[in-house]
């Protein structure tokens, strides 16, 4: 049995930071994984940028709730569950991501949560494990499972190096350049036909 594992944001929805960046004009929110590869670093950064601007957890909540799944990734999402068991591992929060999960008909994610004081400010955030997509592939790995992955930037890397296929959709030229032992697929269209290799392997 198959199992393909997907990133969320940049391969089935926008990134929602940016789009947070694109509500409020804050030009820095709209660094990324494609910019700073350490995943702490990254969310220190963006929750002292809330900080300063007095953003709240309301403000980047109807930033996610705003937004739309990428161009057909809800059909292609839907070719890909008829095909294989399907899990999106995802370095977003559970109280962010629901409307744009319940907009692509429900798959399982797994992600992590955020910690929200009573007065609406984001005070941290919780990892739901030390580097937890390769972490979940080498569990679905460990039950006999046989893994595909498609990612877009660094954070999902180590996904792909676990899993026993794997392929960057969309990847910014620096990951492309970094990681050149993986498949690179620009289009949906594409992503398919790279895994149905996978699926007759």
């Amino acid at each position: 049995m198959n199992i393909v594992c997907l990133d969320f944001e940049g391969v089935l929805v926008p990134e929602i930071w940016i789009g947070l960046a694109e509500r409020t004009g804050i030009e820095e929110l709209k660094v990324t994984t494609r910019d700073i590869t350490d995943y702490d670093e990254l969310m220190s950064y963006r929750l002292d940028l809330m900080k300063k601007h007095g953003l709240r957890f309301r403000d980047i909540q109807v930033a996610a709730n705003s937004l739309e799944p990428l161009k057909g990734a809800p059909v292609f999402l839907a070719w890909l569950r008829t095909h294989f068991q399907v899990a999106i591992l995802s370095d977003t929060f559970y109280e962010l991501s629901g409307p744009l999960v319940r907009k692509l008909g429900d798959p399982m994610i797994l992600c992590h949560r955020l910690e929200v004081d009573g007065k609406g400010r984001i005070t941290g955030y919780h990892l739901r494990q030390a580097d937890p997509k390769r972490a979940a592939v080498k569990g679905f790995k460990s039950m006999n499972y046989t893994i595909a992955a498609a990612g877009d930037s660094y954070n999902d890397i180590s996904m792909l190096q676990e899993a026993d296929f794997g392929v960057l959709f969309q990847p910014p030229i620096s990951v492309v350049r970094d990681y050149p032992e993986f498949k690179v697929s620009n289009s949906y269209t594409e992503l398919k036909e790279i895994l149905s290799t996978f699926d007759s392997r």
